[in-house]
């Protein structure tokens, strides 16, 4: 039997939404709660057409209720009655327009913490307009930031705004609220947005400019890219490695390996060198495949890493040796984190299992 995770006994209503809310929902049940998806009947399933291919669906159970009909928002309000928390990713307004807003909800259910997820936020001048990851990440900086002055600013994927800005600090603000609900009895509305999450995320490059170390444009500073000792090179096999030498000891102990220690490469803090410094490291590193300078910077400290496909990340040995990822009805996918005592969480079954409402409300008394 797999030990009881740290969010054990808290019961979760999630209301099938896409992106940041599911994924929300996978890391609470991943430790430990009781999340029951509230879908409509016969409702698309999230990121693919197979919930047992979706490995944000795991760990969870399914009750498929349709929200425009009164008789079957009711049921709804009974479990939400019974939970502990509720999360929900729609524009603002819908839940009270469906009658399962923050007050008809902690009228049955005082202690509720009521998680609302959005791209905009709850209000402010853009809070009905439609959106996605690219135009939340657009308007806080991050955007802009990303890419080199030859690409302009280029899509991270939908990681800053839908899952780093997003469904983390939504599930952070949960957890955040669930401890003082649990004292006093009194629940909260979490109010969580991707522009907020995103601009949260870019504390580090927003201090860096204040304090006069990011004064270049996209692709020309520190840790974006334009530093030769903080940035990616293609490898003779069109592959492509990562570098990542900051500090001074680290990076002695790169170029000792690149057989390039020279004065002029010691100058390496002042940005003019870089164009011709970045050069010097492509030039070497085109020179041999990946597999090469993996056996070259085996056991070092040179901050080197092979930049991997998704194919191959499973498979690198230390990716192995922790359990990052993990294979479960044969679908590969990212493990549990963090980890608790040292111990690492088992991943849930891959599939959301649908469930019968009589059921899931009488487990819940």
């Amino acid at each position: 039997m797999p030990e009881p995770g740290p969010l054990s006994g808290i019961k979760v209503v999630e209301l099938a939404s896409i992106g940041p809310g599911p994924f929300a929902a996978m890391m609470l049940a991943d430790h430990g709660a009781d999340v029951v998806r509230i879908d409509k009947p016969g409702g698309r399933n999230v990121g693919t057409s197979k919930s047992d291919k979706d490995p944000m669906l795991r760990g969870r159970r399914k009750l498929e209720l349709n929200l425009k009909d009164r008789n079957d928002v009711e049921r709804a309000l009974a479990l939400i009655e019974k939970a502990d928390v509720l999360i929900e990713g729609y524009r603002p307004g819908v839940t009270e327009r469906l009658g399962l807003g923050p007050v008809q909800c902690h009228e049955r259910n005082p202690g509720l913490v009521y998680g609302r997820m959005t791209g905009w936020g709850q209000d402010g001048p853009l809070a009905q307009r439609a959106g996605h990851d690219i135009d939340y990440i657009a308007i806080t900086g991050a955007l802009d930031a990303i890419g080199t002055p030859a690409s302009g600013p280029v899509p991270p994927m939908n990681l800053v705004g839908d899952f780093g800005g997003g469904g983390m600090l939504i599930a952070f603000g949960i957890c955040a609220a669930l401890l003082p609900a649990k004292l006093s009895g009194k629940g909260t509305v979490v109010d969580a947005s991707m522009v907020e999450g995103t601009a949260l995320l870019m504390t580090m490059p927003y201090s860096l400019k204040a304090q006069g170390l990011w004064p270049a444009g996209r692709g020309e500073n520190l840790l974006d890219g334009g530093a030769p000792f903080y940035g990616t090179y293609p490898t003779s096999d069109g592959r492509w490695i990562a570098l990542g030498a900051i500090e001074e000891p680290f990076w002695q102990q790169l170029i000792d390996c690149l057989e390039l220690n020279s004065d002029f490469m010691n100058r390496r803090m002042d940005p003019q060198n870089w164009p011709e410094i970045r050069q010097l490291i492509a030039d070497k590193i085109a020179l041999h495949p990946r597999q090469h300078w993996e056996a070259v910077f085996e056991g070092t400290d040179a901050c080197f890493a092979p930049i991997l496909t998704m194919e191959e990340a499973p498979e690198h040995p230390h990716n192995l040796a922790r359990g990052v990822f993990q294979s479960v009805g044969g679908v590969m996918q990212p493990a549990p984190a963090p980890r608790f005592d040292g111990k690492a969480a088992d991943v849930p079954a891959s599939d959301t299992k649908a469930v019968d409402y009589d059921a899931v409300l009488e487990s819940w008394l």
